[in-house]
Order: structure tokens, then C-alpha cells, then sequence
């Protein structure tokens, strides 16, 4: 198997994740020496909320702008076209641009540590860690479906297993997270943000070369559209997911809450969500060349890849730096390509052992734990959390299925019980049990193939080429129904002030 590997590619990539490493350690020694206790733990949790403007708004932007983001954004453009593969970018960027207009100042002028501590102040401790594990579920199976992404990508540019490539770069980022927590990530998301633009940058020429030109490209343009109206219909529904569902991500409020003061919080996710539209466009370019690329053309090695691609849309970018670029423009992409999955990794299993220690231990379990056991705790999640989506990643295939189920739950349960415990003032525990089961039975109902659940409620638009929107249907009757109930309980379950 060691004589199909490209070793040039293996001794780029080991010293790419060398670099990363370093800058890692190097930021962690960049914390207050002297900081111990609740000061330590705040370091490690949201890097002592004194990160520079700058290196919050890229590691913001790194945030959403990870190896599902690129990859994603390259393979629904080349599969289904412009308008569709553009949906990530816009979703998210005005996701961000929501959250810096509504969420990021509250958040950070009420001093919370994590995206639950709201939720916990005004529907207490126990709720409030039910509605932690879909959060947790989703930053696990996202960081477990970006390493496979990452996995299939090394396997076609260098040759290495994918068992190898899933190991090594969940090593490298569980290591330098452990060392430095949320400083370390968001130093080493700053190298690897120029690392993705570098990458891309490169690539991108020779692609669009072999895929007939920029006029090839441009003609792609005009075909923004939708076929039927049911189309339309889901697309809005899948847009209004990311905007909304964008929102309630503890791996983004960590970032909100490190920022040094609210307007700077505010600021920087504004800014990132420029940034995150700017970075769709790089991937947005190389799909639509790769869908006008003659693959019969190109030296593949016998491997009918046009026919591969039509079977699998997800190898897209793997192929494309595999065989339309020069190798050492694919290794240097396939760096870019890596970079992109470790900011999300690194960020996402810290994100989730956070939540874990600070609203699962300290808050629930034991409220008397001191700062330097929560630290100690953190710490251990990382690893353990690590090595579980390392585990899922090399075991289960539905991983990013599984994903695309989480998202739905965070929009479809978490995004209204934290908008009503921000901004309702009568919200109650109550009244989020309602919405929450309410939000739960239609989103159970609207069926999901991942879990072989059938659409028992709503109507069947596949023939039309749309989905009906049942997510967002859920989830704007869910806040219906917690309102309603809030107010209509008040006395049994007077609202707590946040």
C-alpha cells in the first residue's frame, strides 16, 4: 500500500501540521503566567476575553469557514449549480450578521461563559442541561464528518489511508487544544484561514484553465434560478436553517464571549459575516469549472472520474487537486484543504467539552467544584471527546448525515428557547417544555432518512423538486406555542429575570 503514496505530499502535510502545532504552543505561552483559579479557567474556556479585534474576526470567520464550508460549497455547486451552492456562504454570513446585530452585544455584556448559561438562568439547571446535548451532538458528529471529508481527501491526493489521515490530524488538533485552549485555536485559525486562501488561490487558475475559462464560469451566472416554486420554497427553508440555525452554536458564542467588550463582540461577528460570504467564492468557482472540466482528457490513472463524480459529488474537490491541477499546486490545495477541517475541529470538540464541564459538572453536578478541577475537566474532554469523533469518523458513513440531523434539532429546538430567554422577558420553564415538545413531535413527524423515519404530517413536494418546510414550520410553531404558554402560566411559573 506504501508504494501508491505520494511521499513529497506526506512530508508537505507533516510539516504543515509541524507548523500548526508550534503556533499552537506558542499561543498558549502567550497567557497571563500568573492567571490561576476562576482567571485559568476563563483563559482556557474563552482565552481570558482579551483576544485582539483582529484575531477574533478570523477565528470567527475559521469558525464557519472549515472543511465542511469548502468542501460543501464545492460539491453542491458542481452537482446542482450557482444557486444552490451559494446557500452555505449567504446562510452563514448573514447568520453571523444577525448574531453581531441581536445576540453577540447581550451575550457579552451579560458575561456568560457558554451559549446554555442564559437558557439555565431562566429555565433552571436541569433544562438547561436537556438542551445542552443536541448541542454537544452536533459539534461531535460535525467534527467526526470533517475529518472523513479530510480522510477521503488525503486518500486521493497523496495515497494515505484513511484511517492515517483521520488519526493524524485529530491528534494534532486535540494536542495543541489541550496545551492552550481557545487562545491556542484561534492563533492557529488565524494560520490556517491565510493557509485556505493561499491554497485555493492557487488552485483556482488551473481549474478554471481545464475547465474552459473564465467565460465558462461566467456563463454560469445567468442560470441562478428555480425550476418550480416548491424549489424556491425549500431553498428558503435550508437558507433560513443556516441563518437562523447558524445562530446557537456554542463553537460561535465562545468567540463572542472572548471578544474584549460587547461592541467589540458585536463588531467582529459583523465583519466575519463579510468575510465568510468572500471565502464561498473560491469554492463556488472551482465547482462550477469542475462541472464543465472533460475529465477524458485528463491523466487519471484509468479511473473513469467523470463517472465517479456522477456516483459521489463529494470527491469533487479531491479530484480536482488531484488531477486538474499541477501536484504540487494539489499538495499545497490539499494543505489548504486540511487547514480548513483542523480550525473547525479544534474548535468545535473544545466548544463541546466546555459546554460539558461548565453547564453539565460545575452547574449540575457538582456546583461546588473549584475552577482548577473545571479546568482539569476541560481539559479531559477535549481528549475524550477527540477520540470519540475520531472513532465515530473512522466507523460510521453517515456521519455528515447525522450532522445535517443535529443542525436541524439546534434551528428546530435551541434557536427559539435562547431568542425567548434573551428577549421575552415573560419566558418560563414552562413555557420552553411546550415549545420544546412541540418543536420535537413535528420535526420527528416531517420524517428523516438518516434515522429510516417516514413523513407521517406533511405534504411530499419530491416530485417538484422542493421539500416541504417542515424545519422551519417547527420551529416558528415551537416559539408560538412557548409564548402562548409563558403567558398563560405566569402565576404557576413566574418568569425568572435573566
Amino acid at each position: 500500500m506504501l508504494d501508491h503514496v505520494f511521499w513529497p505530499g506526506v512530508v508537505s502535510i507533516f510539516t504543515l501540521y509541524g507548523l500548526v502545532f508550534l503556533v499552537g504552543v506558542w499561543a498558549s505561552r502567550r497567557a497571563p503566567p500568573a492567571a490561576t483559579g476562576d482567571a485559568a479557567l476563563e483563559e482556557l474556556m474563552l482565552a481570558g476575553r482579551s483576544l485582539p479585534l483582529w484575531v477574533a474576526l478570523l477565528t470567527m470567520t475559521a469558525t464557519w469557514v472549515g472543511g465542511g464550508y469548502i468542501n460543501g460549497t464545492a460539491e453542491t455547486t458542481f452537482s446542482t449549480g450557482l444557486t444552490w451552492g451559494g446557500q452555505a456562504g449567504l446562510g452563514y454570513a448573514v447568520s453571523l450578521l444577525f448574531g453581531g446585530l441581536f445576540f453577540a452585544r447581550r451575550m457579552r455584556a451579560a458575561g456568560h461563559a457558554t451559549l446554555i448559561d442564559p437558557l439555565e438562568q431562566r429555565y433552571g439547571a436541569p433544562l438547561a442541561a436537556v438542551l445542552m446535548v443536541p448541542a454537544v451532538l452536533a459539534e461531535l458528529f460535525w467534527s467526526a464528518a470533517i475529518l472523513v471529508a479530510l480522510g477521503s481527501t488525503f486518500g486521493t491526493v497523496i495515497g494515505l489511508d484513511l484511517a492515517s489521515s483521520i488519526v493524524l490530524s485529530a491528534g494534532v488538533a486535540i494536542a495543541y487544544t489541550v496545551f492552550g485552549g481557545l487562545r491556542a485555536v484561534a492563533w492557529t485559525d488565524v494560520v490556517q484561514l491565510f493557509l485556505i486562501l493561499a491554497g485555493l488561490a492557487l488552485a483556482i487558475p488551473f481549474v478554471v484553465d481545464a475547465g474552459g475559462g473564465w467565460g465558462t464560469v461566467a456563463s454560469a451566472v445567468p442560470q441562478i434560478g428555480f425550476g418550480t416554486w416548491q424549489e424556491g420554497v425549500s431553498w428558503s427553508d435550508w437558507t433560513l436553517l443556516l441563518m437562523l440555525g447558524g445562530i446557537p452554536w456554542n463553537v460561535y458564542f465562545q468567540r463572542v464571549l472572548s471578544s474584549e467588550s460587547p461592541e467589540a463582540a458585536s463588531k467582529t461577528s459583523m465583519l466575519a459575516g463579510l468575510l465568510c460570504a468572500t471565502m464561498a467564492i473560491p469554492p463556488m468557482i472551482i465547482g462550477v469549472a469542475a462541472a464543465h472540466i472533460d475529465w477524458s482528457t485528463l491523466d487519471t490513472g484509468g479511473i473513469d472520474a467523470a463517472a465517479e463524480l456522477a456516483a459521489s459529488p463529494t470527491l469533487v474537490l479531491p479530484y480536482v487537486l488531484r488531477y486538474a491541477v499541477p501536484t504540487w499546486v494539489g499538495v499545497l490545495g490539499l494543505g489548504a484543504v486540511s487547514a480548513a477541517v483542523m480550525s473547525s475541529v479544534d474548535s468545535s470538540i473544545l466548544s463541546a467539552a466546555s459546554l460539558v464541564a461548565w453547564n453539565g459538572y460545575r452547574r449540575l453536578v457538582n456546583p461546588a467544584a473549584s475552577a482548577d478541577q473545571v479546568s482539569r475537566l476541560v481539559r479531559a474532554l477535549v481528549v475524550f471527546l477527540g477520540v470519540a469523533a475520531t472513532v465515530i469518523a473512522l466507523t460510521y458513513g453517515s456521519v455528515s448525515a447525522l450532522w445535517y440531523l443535529c443542525g436541524d434539532i439546534v434551528y428546530c429546538v435551541l434557536f427559539p428557547q435562547l431568542t425567548l430567554a434573551l428577549f421575552d422577558p415573560k419566558a418560563n420553564r414552562i413555557g420552553a417544555v411546550s415549545g420544546l415538545a412541540v418543536s420535537v413531535v413535528l420535526r420527528v413527524l416531517g420524517g428523516d432518512g438518516t434515522l429510516g423515519l417516514p413523513n407521517l404530517l406533511f405534504p411530499d413536494w419530491t416530485d417538484a423538486g422542493g421539500e416541504f418546510p417542515f424545519r422551519t414550520m417547527s420551529m416558528l410553531i415551537g416559539l408560538g406555542v412557548a409564548l402562548v404558554v409563558a403567558r398563560a402560566t405566569q402565576a404557576l411559573d413566574p418568569a425568572k429575570p435573566l
